[in-house]
């Protein structure tokens, strides 16, 4: 946990706290317990499993990707040949229209991929959704098992005792509770934006 260093107009307002009426409700002493949720996330069963499963995903999109590629290219090749031999000249009708039809299948191309693309974005935060929605029901549970009362991702602090540390039990309760995660999102409403891509972590 962050060390805090506290100012002299933090100190005062200590020292003029505790002048306060003797029947105040007293705060409970921090029990902190540790979490590397890196760990959590990269070593869970579910997890694994679910970034083969996006690994695949994104191989196959740049399968395609590279299909459609080699696909325009002998086309490209050629007409970049033609417009160069006219040495600025107009094309005639017919390498206009062979143009035209590059373009279009070019363009095809492109959004076909873009749509692949924010497919596998919207997998990935799907994902992690799904993820962290699992990981927020587990924590009290945790947190009671070890008496404590706040929760702290190690990535936040500067230093801390191992024996703080509860990622195994947090490891092993996600792995009992979660079997499966989806890796493909349902359709996204109309008019919404494709979610940035994102790996699961807790820092």
């Amino acid at each position: 946990m962050n060390k805090l260093i506290v100012s002299a107009a933090l100190a005062a307002a200590i020292t003029l706290g505790a002048a306060a009426p003797a029947n105040a409700q007293a705060v409970a002493p921090a029990k902190i317990a540790i979490v590397d949720l890196d760990r959590v996330t990269k070593e869970c069963n579910a997890c694994k499993a679910a970034q083969g499963q996006l690994q695949q995903q994104y191989s196959t999109f740049q399968a395609r990707a590279n299909q459609l590629q080699t696909s325009l290219n002998p086309e490209q090749t050629y007409l970049e040949g033609q417009l160069k031999a006219l040495a600025g000249k107009e094309p005639d009708a017919t390498l206009k229209t062979r143009l035209d039809n590059f373009q279009r299948s070019q363009q095809a191309a492109a959004q076909e991929l873009q749509g692949q693309q924010a497919q596998l974005q919207r997998n990935q935060a799907y994902v992690r959704e799904q993820l962290l929605e699992k990981l927020n029901s587990l924590y009290a549970g945790v947190m009671n098992r070890h008496g404590a009362n706040v929760m702290v991702e190690v990535g936040q602090t500067l230093a801390s005792s191992s024996q703080l540390d509860v990622t195994a039990d947090l490891l092993a309760t996600l792995n009992s509770s979660l079997t499966t995660l989806q890796t493909v999102a349902p359709p996204p409403a109309q008019g919404s934006a494709a979610p940035a891509a994102s790996g699961p972590s807790g820092r």
